[in-house]
């Protein structure tokens, strides 16, 4: 029998209010539980994912620290995708879960957030610098055909980070940098995430090639953010 405390996160009050969101994370905390578990109380915050105020989670932490409970948090990307903040979490040495990813642990949720964080810090210098090469040519912001052309160019960038960075590959490469830290083969590591139940991108079972390749782009990412 495990006591939990558990914790969802919404973006808006009318996410809160239509239960858009909200009652999917309670079902998937219901889904979870055992028949001996016991969930002690419900906590929940409704902030922009940008933002690191975090009043109900931090009511939580005390909580289920001071009642020896674990920390269950519905979905693992609704805390933040602020690397510090998950990091902050980590460092509290409350017992967690998370639903969507039952495995992870400090050092999986470290990875994942790291990946997030560099991931829209890409997005927004990409959008950047196309508007400040558009106004470099001389181009007016603003006007709908100079919005259309760089919600185009915008709408392609966001597809290839989608496809090269998409849930299924944040999970996985997170899961993969954290047991490549323990001295693991790609073979060995294929396998424990197909044990495991992680997808690829196109929801398949994962092959060897497919876990050296987000080894390999996770690497390179770093490599290039220390130049």
């Amino acid at each position: 029998m495990n006591k939990y405390i558990a914790y969802y996160r919404v973006s808006t009050q009318k996410q809160n209010k239509t239960g858009l969101g909200l009652e999917a994370q309670r079902t998937s905390v219901r889904n979870f539980l055992q028949k001996d578990d016991i969930l002690v109380n419900e906590y929940t915050d409704i902030e922009s994912g940008k933002l690191n105020t975090r009043p109900k989670l931090m009511k939580a932490i005390d909580e289920s620290k001071n009642n020896d409970a674990i920390l269950l948090i519905a979905k693992l990307d609704r805390l933040s995708r602020n690397a510090a903040f998950i990091f902050t979490l980590r460092d509290t040495n409350v017992k967690f879960k998370c639903v969507d990813m039952p495995e992870a642990n400090s050092v999986t949720i470290g990875i994942m957030a790291v990946l997030a964080q560099d991931e829209r810090e890409r997005i927004s210098q990409r959008t950047k610098l196309a508007l400040a090469e558009l106004k470099r040519r001389g181009k007016q912001l603003g006007s709908p055909q100079n919005l259309n052309k760089h919600a185009r160019l915008k709408g392609l960038e966001v597809r290839i980070e989608n496809s090269r960075k998409n849930e299924n590959n944040r999970k996985a490469t997170a899961m993969i940098m954290a047991l490549k830290n323990q001295d693991m083969s790609f073979y060995t590591i294929t396998q424990k995430l197909n044990e495991l139940g992680f997808k690829t991108r196109r929801n398949k079972k994962f092959q060897q090639n497919q876990v050296q390749t987000l080894f390999n782009r996770f690497v390179t990412d770093q490599n290039e953010n220390m130049i």
